[in-house]
């Protein structure tokens, strides 16, 4: 049985499942469902031979059982195999989660049932909380990935798949996509497939071809061009988008600059603003490499102008939702932002 763990990393909890190490409760639970998918799709697929399936795996959803069924389910006995197992999707949608109570106290020790809690979390101050990790079940929150963590992800999921991608490609991937884990592999999976066996690096060329992004029109060059007060090359940027609305919009832009110069922000904080390592360090950032921007951006902007473009955006995204602004559309906004910031 796995060991019982206030927190479990994703790793961790597939490492025991690989191992046959099971658990006979999971709580999948979080706002990021790609990992809640991954997790309960391969105890689905590889806990039960495909010919013990019909009897011992049941699958059901939260809106469509109750809790004492789902008790029911889980208390019976598998049938000419060691498991069984029951998943409830959904589960965010059961009701009476009380009444699981008596059943976390005692679990099935030949069943693997498994909660699939999407868009939030279970109230930790529940009962049936402290009951299910008291007695040998697995809580596992699958958090949104911070912007900052999206690149490592990439590397991480091309490196599983022998590929490797340039920084620029992977930021390009970023800003287009978001941090939409589903929708960002199934990119990724679409430019794997289109990688020669013999060159398995992913450029910006090859992002442009297969996802549809420009490599020299997009909000990886629109930051840079910011960060480096490149009046004419922003220019460049916005009017290229103006023309193309389909291939950037403030909507998707807007935060990927908040972020920055709300970091760049605290930099101003640090007791070493020159040492890439050590700003890197004090902003909580990947590596030296990507503290270069706040550098850069340091010697750009004062930190008081850093700080009226922060409440100017603050303005823009509310006036982007309609509030205080009868008529004025997304391009004319960024259009209005972007001469704030470099003026």
């Amino acid at each position: 049985m796995v060991e019982k763990k206030s927190e479990v990393s994703y790793g961790s909890l597939m490492k025991d499942l690989k191992a046959r190490n099971f658990s006979p409760i999971y709580i999948l639970e979080g706002d990021e469902s790609f990992y809640i998918d991954k997790i309960s799709n391969y105890i689905v697929d590889n806990v039960l031979q495909p010919d013990q399936r019909d009897f011992n795996q049941t699958i059901v959803f939260g809106s469509d059982v109750t809790a004492a069924q789902i008790v029911d389910i889980a208390s019976r006995y598998p049938i000419m195999a060691e498991y069984q197992v029951v998943i409830v999707k959904e589960s965010q949608n059961l009701k009476n989660l009380d009444i699981l109570e008596k059943y976390f106290q005692k679990p099935a020790k030949s069943t693997i049932l498994v909660f699939c809690h999407k868009n939030g979390t279970i109230d930790k101050r529940k009962k049936v909380y402290a009951i299910a990790q008291a007695n040998g079940g697995v809580i596992f929150e699958s958090k949104k990935l911070r912007d900052r963590e999206l690149p490592g992800f990439i590397e991480t999921y091309l490196k599983e798949r022998k590929a490797t991608i340039e920084a620029k490609a992977s930021m390009m991937i970023v800003d287009h996509v978001g941090a939409d884990l589903s929708r960002l592999t199934s990119e990724l999976d679409k430019v794997l497939i289109s990688l020669p066996e013999n060159d398995r690096r992913v450029t910006p060329e090859i992002v442009e071809k297969e996802i549809g992004v420009s490599k020299d029109f997009n909000g990886f060059e629109l930051r840079n061009a910011i960060i480096n007060r490149d009046v004419f090359k922003v220019n460049q940027i916005v009017k290229y988008f103006d023309s193309n609305p389909k291939a950037g919009s403030m909507y998707s832009f807007l935060p990927l600059l908040f972020s920055y110069f709300e970091n760049l922000m605290v930099a101003y904080y640090a007791p070493q603003k020159q040492d890439p390592d050590a700003l890197a360090n004090f902003l909580d950032l990947r590596n030296g490499w990507a503290a270069r921007d706040y550098i850069t951006g340091m010697k750009n902007y004062s930190g008081m102008k850093v700080m009226q473009i922060v409440d100017k955006m603050r303005e823009v995204d509310a006036k982007s939702k309609g509030i205080k602004n009868p008529n004025t559309d997304a391009g004319e906004l960024m259009k209005e932002l972007v001469f704030f910031i470099l003026h």
